[in-house]
């Protein structure tokens, strides 16, 4: 309901100022919906169920993003203001919510004899790391929404037909992508994931400084989103894996937060390196740290290919498990 209300209320407040402020309490609706959405994915859903619906949740975002932002361009054009209406589609999803969403029982739970204990903490710190790992992808990627268009108007484009293009890629090639997200993950494993997901957001930004024309330049545009779309489902999956049942609104709070914690620092630290080191120092610089991140994942799942060996063979099994 705050969603709904928050996001029209630019169709009727006086001036910017009241906008902003409306902005802030979208932010929160969208928080609240976030974390509720994530504690609910691991409350119905397990195992390959809980991976192909987080494939299908990103899929949906991207999807989603193209058609309402495509839709608001064109609503633009009539007026400033009509955009503030399409929040207002929302308002038909609540009777469907009251009706379908319902809270699973509350176990009642023991309380522990050690509750500060190391094993009752264990996954506390593998999800903290995630979480950082979850900002600093975001912080990556959203180097793409926030400087593309005045890379674009350095480059001599028509920057605000091909922001469309570029952006629209990015979203349509990640949709693509994160529907094909559980069959991939089941072949490769989560640190195969992170290694293609990563290794294709280091090509599309590495690309990025030579595209001289618009077909490369979209196909960077692809990779990059296809790259994203690839590791942001497993953020939630292995999240909702970590976080005890108790526990997944907590794990879906930060998890939350760390999305719009990367967003938020991707233009504080992109736009300094934009100003002493130009667009081809900054995609240089995304493109290594992705890259580096895909080297992570690779000696991760080299260890772990290691780990599962030694294991099957002690056990007298002759076979990696």
């Amino acid at each position: 309901m705050l969603f709904v209300v928050a996001g029209c209320a630019g169709l009727y407040l006086p001036n910017l100022p009241a906008i902003f402020a409306s902005r802030l309490a979208l932010g929160v609706a969208v928080a609240l919906i976030m974390t509720a959405q994530t504690a609910l994915i691991g409350d119905y859903f397990s195992g390959d169920d809980r991976n192909a619906l987080t494939g299908l949740q990103i899929s949906a975002r991207n999807f989603g993003g193209l058609a309402f932002i495509s839709l608001a361009g064109w609503m633009a054009t009539l007026s400033p203001r009509l955009p503030f209406a399409i929040y207002g589609l929302a308002a038909a999803f609540l009777p469907l919510i009251w009706k379908i969403i319902v809270d699973p029982p509350r176990r009642v739970r023991a309380r522990p004899a050690n509750p500060a204990g190391a094993a009752g903490a264990s996954w506390i710190l593998p999800l903290a790391f995630l979480v950082l790992l979850q900002a600093l992808t975001n912080m990556i990627f959203f180097i793409m929404p926030t400087q593309i268009s005045f890379f674009l108007e350095a480059s001599g484009y028509d920057s605000a037909i091909m922001t469309g293009s570029v952006l629209g890629t990015l979203m349509l090639s990640g949709g693509v992508l994160a529907l094909a997200y559980p069959r991939i993950q089941r072949a490769t494993g989560y640190a195969g994931i992170f290694l293609l997901g990563y290794a294709a957001m280091a090509v599309g930004f590495a690309s990025l400084g030579y595209a001289d024309q618009t077909l490369p330049l979209l196909a960077a545009a692809a990779m990059i989103g296809a790259g994203y779309a690839l590791v942001s489902p497993s953020f939630v999956g292995l999240a909702l894996n970590l976080a005890p049942a108790s526990r997944r609104e907590l794990g879906g709070g930060v998890l939350t937060a760390s999305i719009f914690i990367g967003q938020f620092c991707s233009p504080l630290a992109s736009t300094p390196l934009t100003t002493s080191h130009g667009y081809d120092g900054l995609f240089a610089a995304a493109a290594a740290l992705a890259g580096s991140m895909a080297i992570a994942s690779a000696m991760a799942g080299f260890a772990i290919w290691l780990r599962s060996r030694s294991t099957g063979n002690a056990a007298g099994l002759g076979q990696p498990r």
